[in-house]
């Protein structure tokens, strides 16, 4: 690999972010600038900024390698991303979080629920899970950046780990949410570049598309023995229903990710960052085709790459063998080893840009999660420099995640997909904290305190348990279910161990905010007025 030019391209991208970061900076004046941009955000900004933030390292390189397992299967949460991460998100929700955002004065995510609620324990205690379980998904986005940091430069993963998290660390907690979006804006516009090269360069290393997919289909045989008793019928379909490699697929990956997406607190924020419902009609075309290219074409060239490392002599192995068992090293080998030398440098701009766009939202999100609405507005604990509280919290927050990033490849065993699954889980996690109460706050005016909190708190620890306890991805690692009861998993060997967490946890959920609401009155006198009763 060519180290001045992709050293080179390395310093101008840093400029460029470090510059924009500044812009944020000099122009953030107050709370309101620092937490949602001054409510003035361009919608193009907006829309990418949003793109950015949800696509990450964990898209890219994560699920990326698991296409390289499941195959052309995952593309089926393309299609969700596009209609409940992207349109059902802007239209159903992004209007009325707006509304409701600028109606209520709120800055945060937890602080929408415990205004709309009137419950600052719905807000305190929202704050403390976004800060306590984020660092699960930031250090799996920093796992895929420094993996392929490391892979492309030879250098060990620790020292690319403590370098990539420096230089997000740095302009994250100078520049605010506007600092955020200006850099996500530009890191998004090389993110889209970045991947649409990759596209075209990954067919033309097969002469084409439809020979692409043949050669695909035709090492059907190459499949793992274990992998075809789990339900794998090749790359180009779908796993055997009802198997458990279709339950991982569809639960965990499909359904954890594609619901999961409703209720990022990191994501939400961006509805209240701009003036009006127009701009959030104009940024859902330019959000629907970013995430169509980003992940569209990572899980496509995720699958495609069985095909390219069996032809190839230096390898003659499908992906997972080629990368020694390591389902999130695929893509970077897939990079340096298949694309020309120039492209690495290009696509090591990509990786950092979906990374750092991801993981500045993510630090800003916990930064202000912990400072804002645990401490400040839950525990009343106030300071005479709030932003300063909030860079405090985003500090620690990114300590813990760097700390999981080095401990998380550790912990799981071989042949994990570590980045898709630490994402999956803290999407579950979200979707049965907060999407009913969410919702409900949205277009149920008879939602009520009781039942937001029985459903946040029903929600989370259906979530604990069954991580804990039942779903045999976590809970053999995890071995607190084997110190307990002596096996690894409550479910056994049935199917049941393979169904995520999300397929429970939010039906639950669902369940205790309809019958607790209806079985409780509506206390606070400002909901009725917003939903003018």
């Amino acid at each position: 690999m060519n180290v001045v030019l992709i050293g080179s391209v390395l310093v101008v991208f840093l400029a460029v972010t470090a510059y924009l970061s500044y812009l944020g900076f000099k122009s953030t004046k107050n709370a309101s600038d620092y937490l949602v941009a001054g409510r003035k955000a361009h919608p193009l900004v907006m829309a990418i900024s949003y793109g950015a933030t949800f696509i990450s390292t964990s898209a890219i390189v994560g699920f990326g390698g698991a296409a390289a397992v499941f195959g052309m299967g995952l593309l089926w949460l393309t299609f969700l991303n596009i209609i409940v991460g992207i349109f059902i998100a802007f239209i159903v929700f992004g209007k009325r979080t707006r509304k409701l955002g600028h109606a209520l004065d709120a800055h945060t995510f937890p602080e929408i629920l415990k205004k709309r609620y009137g419950s600052p324990f719905l807000q305190s205690a929202s704050g403390l899970l976004i800060f306590v379980a984020m660092p699960l998904y930031a250090g799996a986005v920093i796992i895929g950046g420094a993996q392929f940091i490391a892979q492309s430069f030879s250098i060990s993963y620790d020292v690319a780990l403590v370098f990539f998290v420096a230089i997000v660390a740095l302009y994250v907690v100078m520049g605010g949410m506007k600092g955020v979006m200006y850099s996500d804006a530009f890191q998004g516009a090389l993110m889209f570049i970045g991947m649409t090269v990759l596209l075209i360069a990954t067919y033309a290393a097969f002469g084409g598309v439809t020979r692409a997919h043949q050669a695909l289909s035709d090492i059907v045989a190459q499949v793992p023995a274990n992998l075809k008793a789990a339900g794998h019928r090749g790359w180009t379909a779908m796993p055997a229903a009802g198997s458990v490699l279709w339950w991982q697929l569809v639960s965990t990956i499909v359904l954890g990710v594609g619901i999961g997406v409703l209720a990022q607190p990191q994501l939400v924020v961006r509805f209240m960052t701009v003036r009006s419902d127009r701009e959030l009609n104009r940024a859902v075309l330019i959000g629907g085709l970013f995430i169509f290219m980003m992940t569209g074409v990572a899980f496509v060239v995720g699958a495609l790459s069985n095909a390219w490392f069996f032809a190839n002599p230096a390898f003659g192995k499908i992906s997972v063998a080629a990368a020694g068992g390591k389902v999130d090293n695929i893509i970077p080998l897939y990079i340096t080893s298949a694309m020309p030398g120039w492209f690495s440098a290009v696509f090591m701009i990509t990786l950092l840009s979906a990374a750092m766009s991801t993981l500045s939202s993510q630090f800003h999100a916990m930064g202000t999660a912990f400072g804002r609405d645990f401490l400040e507005m839950g525990l009343k604990i106030h300071s005479k420099d709030s932003t300063a509280v909030t860079r405090l919290a985003m500090v620690f927050g990114i300590l813990v995640s760097a700390f999981l990033a080095w401990g998380l490849p550790k912990f799981f065993e071989a042949g994990s997909a570590i980045v898709a699954t630490g994402t999956a889980i803290f999407f579950g996690i979200c979707a049965a904290a907060f999407l009913p109460a969410y919702f409900s706050a949205l277009y149920w005016k008879r939602a009520t305190r009781a039942g937001a909190i029985a459903s946040f708190a029903g929600g989370v620890l259906t979530s604990s348990f069954w991580l804990a306890f039942v779903h045999a991805k976590e809970s053999v690692p995890l071995g607190l279910c084997k110190a307990v009861f002596g096996v690894g998993t409550l479910a056994g060997k049935s199917i049941v161990s393979q169904v995520d967490a999300i397929i429970v946890s939010v039906p639950v959920s669902i369940l205790l905010m309809v019958v607790v609401s209806l079985a409780t009155k509506v206390e606070d006198e400002e909901t009725k007025t917003l939903f003018g009763a």
